[in-house]
């Protein structure tokens, strides 16, 4: 449905986009995971028509949107990171405000506000101003204005950060709805647990570029067999790294902030040998964490860091 080819976007010297494709097909709940500075608001810009490519293109049916951005836009849908609403109007007037801008008038405006706030669940709060809403709900409004035009994508830039559980719990669910529903969505966030539970695919990215791809078990093949271990302990240095290195089966490990994160062998004795290992050394476990592989791993075995550093 859409494919975007070989993107390119600098901003002065900083190079924000470096060589991005990737193939979002119909239906698909599609992630775009990263840390903030990835480059992932900038190729959404791209897509939304927003910002023009230093080279690229972006294909809807296997047209060019950059030759022609109208036959995007009018079946597109975006929820920007930031909150797009007026705050000293209600949200029915935000909505309506926006609904008109899509060219919705009269009694079609109306039913289609009235669907909209069921999906966000904000019936019975339209009528007071959006400067009283809660950071969560301002969201929803966000996310419904977005929806009024029934688009056939739907972007959504972040859509949780900064939000309440309760309310990103909503968001999710209401992502899962539209999806079930046939919308295709692009979603981005640095968030790895809402990306493992919404996406059918998945493009991981970093400094620019894609750095992996696929499904959730593909991209989690990509660490095979390894398990996380996290150990804090009293004593933590190089020496001490070095000596938990030294051990038969574990693969990698890395001193990260006040962590060792070491990747072994799915194996049970294996961490029994780990501990044996700190308690001869007289080093005293403060935590240890065992975890499966999960995309969190997969980025940190191909970029060497954490995903929220």
């Amino acid at each position: 449905m859409l494919r975007v080819e070989n993107l390119y976007k600098s901003f002065n010297h900083v190079k924000a986009v470096e060589g991005v494709s990737f193939e979002v097909s119909r239906g698909q709940v599609f992630g775009l995971l990263g840390p903030n500075g990835a480059g992932k608001s900038t190729t959404i810009s791209v897509i939304s028509t927003l910002l023009e490519p230093d080279s690229g293109d972006v294909f809807l049916e296997g047209k060019s949107i950059l030759s022609n951005p109208e036959i995007i836009r009018k079946n597109l849908g975006v929820v920007p990171q930031d909150i797009a609403l007026y705050p000293t109007l209600s949200g029915y007037e935000n909505l309506s405000f926006w609904g008109s801008v899509y060219g919705l008038r009269g009694a079609e405006l109306k039913k289609r506000i009235a669907e909209v706030s069921d999906v966000i669940g904000l019936n019975g709060r339209l009528k007071d101003r959006v400067d009283k809403y809660s950071g969560g709900m301002k969201r929803r409004i966000n996310i419904g204005a977005a929806l009024l035009h029934k688009p056939e994508i739907l972007i959504m830039d972040e859509p949780t950060v900064g939000i309440d559980p309760q309310s990103r719990n909503h968001i999710l669910d209401t992502v899962l709805e539209l999806n079930r529903q046939e919308m295709t969505i692009i979603y981005t966030s640095h968030y790895m647990e809402e990306v493992e539970y919404l996406c059918n695919e998945i493009c991981i990215m970093d400094e620019g570029r894609i750095i992996a791809s696929g499904n959730k078990q593909e991209l989690i093949d990509l660490v095979k067999e390894k398990t996380q271990i996290n150990i804090k302990l009293n004593t933590m240095n190089d020496s001490v790294l070095s000596a938990l290195k030294e051990i038969k089966g574990v693969y990698e490990g890395r001193l990260n902030e006040d962590m060792i994160v070491l990747f072994v062998s799915g194996s049970t004795a294996l961490t029994a040998e780990i501990i044996a290992k700190i308690t001869e050394n007289g080093w005293f476990i403060e935590s240890i964490d065992v975890k499966k592989p999960n995309l969190e791993a997969v980025f940190l075995h191909l970029t060497g860091k954490a995903l929220r550093d």
